[in-house]
């Protein structure tokens, strides 16, 4: 197949293009031409080949030609024959030519092109599947044993059938390839961009319900190509773009998106020379940085709109090279005009965000010229870059967030066999430039797609390759890769969410990734790269609360990540460090091998607020906060329910109480809006910072409602540890009672017969008080499995978790109700009384009891316990 893509032009098929065969296994080749197949000097494209399972005698080839020909051969490619010409088979030839031949019966025939069709009589009709398989179908799989089993793959993903076709399951896969990627300012903020056979999309960065699921992306006018950029002013406005010029503008209030394409008339079809304006696929949207009600898109001049697209203006002359050769028909044996590969267009607009009028565009012939009053008088800029080849695409121009005079841009070459990278800066409005990448690591795909100034930190740039995505902090003197668990693919856009200090990346493979705070880079100067340890300055964090979830089907892969709730805290070892001080720590803790760091988080009176951990590593360490208190104190079962004796412990010596709300809420409640110290310790060394948490914007609620929420969820679980205490207290008892009872019944050296027996009656007695205050702190009953809740009455603990989990988690941020502060007030009485019998039974039975075990040979004594300590042992 001959074959050749240029910027400017697609060409399939060629002398180049042929149906050859090898009856030796592959050492000599024959071209088979005529008997039935196109002369030699036929010029054919694409060609597809299919043998028969059933039957090795029938070969099919089906070839790109002015119409699509399948050819049959029941002579094993002696002779052929024309069979159809049927333009469902393969439309746009050079994208498709797929098909292939039922392994059962060499009549049946599946073609999958742009629809998916299937012919029961070797190709001489075609029936279109009445179910989807998918969109832009490109390659097709049928099980060699079993025919009904049938794999798709498309643009979507994949689809699969195990009838033969008559009803598919679509697999959707992590494989989108989007065009861009753009944020707003929304809190949490959305990010919106076109998905190649796909459409617009608009989806949040954070899902507030617990993930963020498919049926919370929506659509935003336009299209699979292009731009989707929303307006970081208003956040309600939406500019998407599609090919042949479509644009529409769209309301996320309303879900109406109007189309305010510069100029109407289709142009598909078409050779660019003939058309009033060339359109790129992907034709550049911008939207000012000073005014959001100016817009300019491009075609092969700048046009602009200051009315919401009601009317435009031509701002520019042509600032492309304008060769007429590369405006001619695309496709080659078959015509594909679909501005897919239309040369001479515009490729990159942006306009500076410190100097108003100032405004860059870039080609895809590889011209760059700048304005610096608006459009007035445009300057060619090409010839100041230095070493550039011509006919590069100038694939994005970045301006500068620090000089108006400085701007980077990327070009890609590939397609003219340069796979370098190309990254330029300029610091006088392109008087002069500076080539970027000599420290660039080099590949085969290493040429670049997009560039990418950090808004924050001068001398910070990202750039996008074929293959992943690259970073300096010195503006370009070293550039690493920045790739994390970012899979390799190529990155076709980059953009940093200011708000959030989030990396936004479109791939064109693997969808939309976001690296999460990259404030670390933009502080990375000498001070926090010296030194043994360096603790960095946490962005503000949200204090988002749970917001109800969106309909989704059941288990469904369609889900992005969600980041981890609460704050980020960044912090730096150096080897040195972590190693030395590992091994200190290591010699006073025997038990840890690799001690954790320690993260202690303080409000503004210094009190602690929570305490973590984080890793000792050399380079970055990073620790999420999830902007709550210290979890509650657990309560640790050590005794089976009464009667229930097969309920057994862990290796711990213990099991979970497990009642309807308690798995809910034992975390700590969320600690309120403010200002709260970091303290990093490691070792002897501390390192201290600040960290502002913010009210959810979203909520209803006032700050004074949070405070008071915040009030009765503390004292809610002070009561939860003040009863998990308790609980826990009362189970070393009755777990040491029940074993004194046990071995009375089997070891008669401890005590006589009737010492024993007098014992046993004492402990049984004991043993009852005690499970009848423990009844009052909890239901006794329960086994771990949580709906045994519904079988007993709840008790003290289970109310307690439950109005913890109405106020703390399901309150949002509104002061707690009258009826909840009135529960509250009913549960507190009941925990000063059961407190009360409690203190009785502790200083008075279980002392008494202690001491009638010191008269018998009995060593050891029936303790209380404490949290975190081991039951003492009791017998001889």
């Amino acid at each position: 197949w001959q074959f050749e893509v240029k910027t400017w032009h697609l060409q399939s098929g060629g002398p180049g293009s042929g149906l050859w065969v090898s009856r030796d296994g592959g050492v000599t080749w024959k071209r088979l031409a005529g008997h039935g197949l196109p002369a030699a000097n036929h010029v054919v494209g694409k060609i597809a080949v299919a043998v028969a399972a059933s039957n090795p005698n029938t070969v099919y080839a089906l070839i790109e030609d002015q119409d699509p020909t399948l050819y049959r051969s029941d002579d094993r490619g002696t002779t052929w024959r024309v069979v159809s010409r049927n333009h469902d088979m393969a439309e746009r030839a050079p994208y498709y030519v797929r098909f292939t031949v039922a392994p059962d019966d060499e009549e049946r025939l599946y073609f999958v092109s742009v629809r998916f069709s299937m012919s029961r009589d070797g190709g001489q009709t075609l029936t279109r599947s009445p179910f989807s398989a998918g969109g832009d179908n490109h390659d097709i799989w049928i099980d060699p044993l079993n025919a009904d089993r049938i794999l798709i793959a498309h643009d979507g993903g994949a689809s699969f059938t195990l009838n033969g076709g008559k009803s598919y399951t679509r697999v959707v896969l992590a494989i989108a390839q989007m065009y861009h990627v753009h944020a707003d300012a929304r809190v949490p903020y959305y990010v919106y961009g076109n998905r190649q056979d796909g459409s617009s999309y608009r989806m949040p960065s954070r899902g507030l319900a617990g993930g963020i699921t498919e049926g919370q992306w929506g659509h935003v006018g336009g299209c699979e190509s292009g731009f989707a950029i929303p307006d970081t002013v208003d956040n309600v406005t939406v500019w998407s773009g599609c090919y042949d010029g479509g644009l529409e503008v769209y309301d996320t209030r309303t879900d109406h998106a109007r189309n305010v394409r510069v100029w109407p008339e289709a142009g598909y079809g078409w050779r660019p020379a003939d058309l009033k304006y060339r359109w790129n696929w992907t034709f550049p949207i911008a939207l000012s940085p000073h005014d959001h009600t100016r817009v300019y898109v491009g075609s092969q001049v700048v046009h602009l709109t200051t009315d919401r697209g009601a009317s435009w203006k031509v701002i520019s002359p042509d600032l492309t090279r304008n060769d007429t050769t590369h405006q001619q028909t695309s496709g080659g044996v078959t015509t594909d005009n679909l501005m897919t590969f239309d040369g001479a267009t515009l490729f990159a607009i942006a306009e500076s965000p410190l100097q108003a009028g100032v405004i860059w565009a870039g080609s895809n012939d590889g011209l760059v010229h700048v304005t610096r009053d608006g459009g007035g008088q445009w300057t060619d800029v090409t010839g100041n870059l230095p070493k550039l080849p011509p006919w590069g695409k100038i694939t994005n121009i970045e301006p500068s967030h620090f000089d108006a005079g400085t701007a980077y841009l990327a070009v890609d070459l590939h397609e003219l066999d340069d796979l370098a990278p190309y990254i330029y800066k300029t610091t006088d409005y392109g008087k002069t430039w500076k080539r970027i990448t000599d420290t660039f690591p080099r590949s085969t795909l290493s040429f670049v797609h997009v560039v990418a100034e950090d808004p924050v930190r001068r001398g910070l740039v990202y750039a996008g390759t074929e293959s992943g995505l690259y970073v300096t902090l010195d503006d370009g003197a070293r550039w690493q890769p920045l790739q994390a668990n970012l899979p390799h693919a190529p990155v076709s856009w980059v953009t940093v969410q200011p708000r959030f200090h989030d990396l936004v990346v479109a791939t064109y493979g693997r969808g939309v990734w976001i690296l999460d705070d990259v404030s670390p880079l933009e502080q990375l100067d000498a001070r926090a790269s010296s030194g043994r340890a360096w603790l960095f300055a946490p962005p503000p964090a949200y204090r988002f609360r749970a917001t109800q979830g969106v309909a989704s089907a059941p288990n469904s892969a369609v889900q992005a990540q969600n980041p981890p709730g609460g704050a980020v805290v960044t912090y730096r070892l150096t080897a040195a460090l972590a190693d030395t001080e590992a091994r200190a720590d290591s010699a006073a803790r025997p038990d840890s091998a690799h001690p954790p760091a320690k993260l202690i988080i303080v409000d503004a009176g210094g009190d602690t607020v929570r305490v973590l951990q984080g890793e000792r590593k050399p380079g970055l360490n990073r620790v999420w906060w999830d902007l709550r208190y210290s979890p509650t104190v657990v309560p640790k079962l050590r005794t089976p329910p009464p009667g229930k004796p097969f309920v057994r412990v862990g290796p711990d010596g213990t099991r979970p109480l497990v009642t309807w709300d308690l798995d809910l809420m034992l975390r700590g409640p969320p600690v309120p809006p403010g200002t709260y110290g970091i303290r990093l310790r490691v070792g002897d060394t501390t390192l201290t910072q600040s960290l502002t948490v913010l009210k959810d914007p979203n909520t209803a609620g006032t700050d004074a409602d949070v405070q008071a929420q915040t009030r009765l969820a503390l004292a809610i679980r002070a009561e939860q540890d003040s009863v998990a205490r308790m609980i826990n207290r009362l189970e070393w008892v009755r777990k040491q009672l029940l074993d004194l009872a046990g071995q009375l019944r089997t070891d008669s050296a401890t005590a006589s017969a009737a010492g024993a027996k007098r014992l046993a009656t004492l402990a049984d007695s004991l043993e009852h008080r005690v499970a009848d205050v423990e009844g009052a702190l909890f239901d006794v009953h329960l086994t771990g499995a949580r709906e045994d809740a519904f079988r007993n009455p709840m008790q003290l603990y289970g109310r307690l978790a439950a109005l913890q989990s109405d106020v703390a988690d399901n309150g949002a941020d509104f002061a707690p109700t009258t009826q909840q502060l009135a529960v509250h007030d009913v549960l507190a009485q009941r925990i000063a009384a059961v407190s009360a019998r409690f203190a009785d039974l502790m200083d008075k039975a279980v002392l008494a009891f202690a001491a009638e075990l010191r008269k018998t040979a009995l060593r050891d004594v029936i303790a209380s316990g404490i949290d975190g300590a081991v039951p003492p042992r009791t017998g001889p």
